[in-house]
């Protein structure tokens, strides 16, 4: 059994039975919820890894589900709906999640998608504590410094610098950075990495005379060790 647990809100029984086994059969610890409240309820009492949430749900819907533990959790949530119009998904993304699947899929993508946030559990837990030069990263406290100042940084340069660091010497694409931060399901122009690597870039290096970030033209960007 894995280290891994996954919160299914899914109001459809058969359809709820069928992703838990699966989910089970590959190892994943499943809790079920069925209505919007009952899962805010198993989410104040219980640490989960990963929350699939259904949008047309009763007793608050998805959206609302997803609004409200984004007032006290940063869990990754991947939305299941049936909805496919690009209005549902920006405002679930908008509301917080990370991903939108949307139905009917086939259950080899939804495993696919949770491996990503599987691998990055794997990589927090061996990085709790990142450090290139005079830069560290805690992952316990998700706080950064920089030559023992701390840098505020929202969300996604946390993700964007917390990537970057782990593979450290490696030249990340904006395609990768896009998949790894805004989901495999974001819609848009890959540029938007570039506009978060100016606000990273103006909150860790235009202070320093050492810059962390290099771009490498045409390819990414890279935090070289030496």
């Amino acid at each position: 059994m894995k280290n891994f647990k996954i919160l299914l809100v899914e109001d459809e029984k058969q359809m709820s039975i069928f992703i838990e086994m699966e989910l089970t059969h590959e190892g994943y610890q499943v809790d079920a919820a069925f209505d919007g409240r009952e899962a805010l309820k198993k989410v104040e009492t219980t640490d989960y890894n990963l929350i699939l949430l259904d949008i047309m749900i009763p007793n608050l819907n998805g959206i609302e589900v997803c609004r409200r533990i984004r007032q006290f959790s940063s869990v990754p949530i991947i939305m299941l709906t049936a909805k496919s119009d690009i209005p549902d998904k920006v405002l679930g993304l908008d509301v917080g999640a990370n991903d939108y699947l949307t139905k009917p899929f086939a259950i080899e993508e939804l495993l696919a998608r949770i491996r990503v946030y599987e691998r990055n559990v794997i990589l927090k837990d061996n990085n709790e504590i990142l450090k290139v030069k005079d830069v560290v990263l805690d992952n316990k406290t998700h706080q950064v410094w920089r030559s023992n100042r701390e840098i505020e940084l929202t969300k996604k340069e946390y993700s964007i610098l917390e990537m970057m660091l782990i593979n450290k010497n490696i030249v990340l694409t904006r395609e990768q950075l896009i998949e790894e931060v805004w989901g495999y399901d974001y819609v848009g122009d890959t540029n938007v990495v570039d506009v978060f690597i100016r606000y990273l870039r103006s909150k860790i290096d235009d202070d320093f005379e050492d810059k962390l970030i290099t771009t490498v033209r045409g390819v990414g960007y890279v935090i070289k060790e030496n």
